[in-house]
């Protein structure tokens, strides 16, 4: 990968440089501040580096807000961001995954450390890629042609990246934020989760840009109904959006699923060929995260997941029983 690492101090790109000579296959670019790192990708050739590593505590610029002008570039707004920082105050932690960093490494840093963590961005790379092509290969064929082109089939239950929707990061970001929330006082944190009903026949009907969208529609519509609130949200796939909510507070998730749909029942969405959607939610519990391990805070957040995804089902179950019994009627 070639990467770009920004860092005021030259001892720490000195020592990027060693490890990143020792990991082997990486090109390393570095520059010593904010608008220094800015000038140089404006100089630079389109997609000239896949990853970034940016320290967070600079004069001039910090890390959160490069990193925010990275991410308001169409050039750089799913490349990988890695926060190198001896800041570890959940202030930070937060601030640097709002403004879109994939991952937050703790100086001081060891080598089996950062080749583990770019290893798991050059698998996110590549799979971005992958999948990017599929979304935007097939925007222009309509939904009825989708089956006969498997090629281009987005999967279901594939996390998608979704952009300009304020508070929505990827779901490797996300699980990487939770980690960093069990290694200090979780203080407030809730997490709980929204499906898309029917999202299974919306898959199977659409074709990938069509889908990408719905996906990205329904994403702003939830983070329009939670504005006001401290929180971070993921597509995690399957036509689920996971949440992290702060500040103590624990929603009531059945009048928060009725504020969504309330809102979908109120913006038109339509397919390609201009049929109106229909969509809607099921929201699974709210579940505190307190004093948990990182594999306890994994499983509540897993179990909010699952919690969403079995209230969407449990909702088609009782609209079939109900259609079962006026028909026996």
């Amino acid at each position: 990968m070639k990467i770009l690492a920004v860092d005021d101090d030259p001892i720490i790109l000195e020592l990027l440089d060693q490890f990143v000579t020792a990991i082997g296959e990486h090109e390393l670019t570095t520059a010593m501040s904010g608008p220094e790192a800015l000038e140089l990708l404006a100089s630079s050739k389109p997609d000239a580096f896949d990853c970034f590593l940016f320290d967070i505590q600079m004069p001039q610029m910090d890390g959160i807000t490069l990193t925010k002008h990275v991410r308001a570039s169409t050039r750089y707004a799913d490349t990988p961001i890695l926060m190198l920082t001896a800041m570890s105050d959940k202030r930070y932690v937060d601030a640097a995954f709002s403004a879109g960093a994939t991952d937050y490494v703790t100086k001081p840093f060891e080598v089996p450390e950062l080749r583990a963590r770019l290893g798991l961005v050059e698998g996110l790379v590549q799979a971005r890629q992958s999948r990017t092509r599929k979304i935007f290969a097939t925007q222009n064929i309509s939904a009825p042609t989708q089956p006969d082109a498997p090629e281009n089939a987005l999967e279901l239950h594939e996390p998608i990246s979704i952009y300009d929707v304020d508070n929505v990061i990827e779901y490797m970001a996300m699980q990487n934020y939770v980690a960093q929330l069990s290694r200090g006082a979780l203080f407030g944190s809730t997490t709980f989760a929204f499906t898309i009903r029917k999202i299974e026949e919306h898959h199977q009907a659409m074709s990938p840009f069509e889908f990408y969208s719905l996906v990205s529609d329904v994403a702003e519509v939830i983070s329009d109904t939670l504005a006001g609130h401290q929180f971070l949200m993921s597509y995690a796939g399957s036509g689920t959006f996971v949440c992290v909510t702060e500040s103590g507070w624990r929603p009531n998730m059945t009048a928060l699923m009725d504020a969504v749909n309330l809102s979908l029942s109120r913006t038109e969405l339509y397919d390609n060929s201009a049929q109106r959607l229909y969509v809607r939610v099921s929201a699974g519990e709210a579940i505190r995260l307190i004093w948990k391990s990182e594999n306890s805070v994994m499983e509540a957040v897993a179990a909010a997941h699952t919690s969403a995804e079995a209230a969407s089902e449990a909702h088609e179950r009782s609209l079939t029983d109900f259609w079962i019994a006026e028909q026996r009627a």
